[in-house]
């Protein structure tokens, strides 16, 4: 993984780094060879884009050429990286990953997300998988997962794909070819791919989404709140009181969950919402801006500006004509 913040790209390497670890890498992208023929096969007739499947929480992404960053809330998922390169962007820091990694977002987040290694002969191909926290929930209680650490963990990270992970994306796959087993086997295999998660390289961090009283699980409830009132005053200590913290330990553990104070948070989503209405109700910017709360129009063009790269009306003119 490479992050790149104020224009400069770092490595990162998602596990210290050995021979083992080197081999197992090797052996997760020769899996993932497979399973990119597979995703190919089921995507080639349906052109670019997210493809939903005969499995519910399953879809395939494919991209023939680089694409411009997208921006959308996401919900708790797992990404894997089939074929291809992507930089997602979270809080002005940039995150790329590539073949035989995966993205796992736990809790809801605002993000930007761009192909950057596509062609036509080899486009990028995604697995996306939406999570059930509950699921997630019920195989702690049947198994010795629960125990977590009381600090609390980043609500996404981007870490190397073990060669049995996506040897379960590949069988819950085929089932794409006998869709008579769909309904039986496919909730076995998705709870295997639970079960790798709660016991891989992550694991904290998956094991705190589900965990009734983490840390994590009671900012990603304020989270949900945000998302449906995130046009009313931002009031700390009401959501601290909701997350049963103090407003400056909530403070600490909503930026160590999001990566971004609460006041970044709803700024994002505001912003997102409003370019959303500048797009699909021909709203201008000053109407766009009060229903989102605003109420002021100049701190509204300059922090969407500050966002999206272009004032709003120059911005949506390009994403019209993209």
């Amino acid at each position: 993984m490479t992050i790149k913040t104020q224009n400069h790209k770092v490595a990162v390497c998602a596990s210290p780094h050995t021979e083992a670890s080197s081999t197992q890498q090797r052996f997760a992208i020769e899996k993932c060879s497979e399973l990119a023929a597979l995703v190919a096969r089921h995507t080639d007739s349906r052109g670019n884009g997210a493809h939903a499947t005969a499995i519910n929480p399953l879809i395939f992404m494919r991209e023939c050429d680089p694409t411009a960053a997208v921006s959308s809330v996401s919900e708790p998922l797992l990404a894997i990286m089939v074929q291809g390169t992507k930089e997602v962007l979270l809080n002005e820091e940039t995150y790329e990953y590539t073949v035989a990694q995966y993205l796992l977002v736990s809790v809801d987040l605002p993000l930007s997300g761009c192909v950057i290694g596509a062609t036509p002969d080899k486009p990028y191909l995604g697995f996306k998988l939406k999570l059930d926290p509950s699921q997630l929930c019920e195989i702690i209680a049947q198994t010795n997962l629960d125990k977590y650490k009381k600090e609390s963990v980043k609500g996404w990270f981007i870490s190397n794909a073990d060669p049995l992970l996506i040897d379960c994306a590949i069988r819950l796959t085929k089932l794409l070819d006998t869709p008579q087993d769909i309904p039986f086997l496919a909730p076995m295999i998705i709870r295997e791919i639970y079960y790798r998660l709660l016991t891989g390289e992550q694991c904290e961090a998956v094991r705190q989404i589900a965990t009734a009283g983490s840390n994590m699980q009671r900012i990603a409830e304020v989270v949900k709140q945000l998302r449906i009132n995130f046009t009313d005053p931002l009031r700390i200590e009401e959501l601290a009181l909701q997350a049963n913290m103090s407003a400056a330990s909530f403070h600490r553990h909503f930026k160590a969950v999001t990566s971004m104070s609460p006041l970044q948070y709803q700024k994002q989503l505001r912003l997102l919402a409003a370019r959303q209405m500048m797009l699909a109700e021909n709203a201008d910017a000053a109407q766009a801006a009060y229903q989102v709360g605003y109420e002021s129009t100049s701190q509204f063009s300059r922090e969407y500006a500050r966002m999206f790269g272009a004032p709003p009306i120059r911005d949506v003119e390009r994403l019209r004509t993209a």
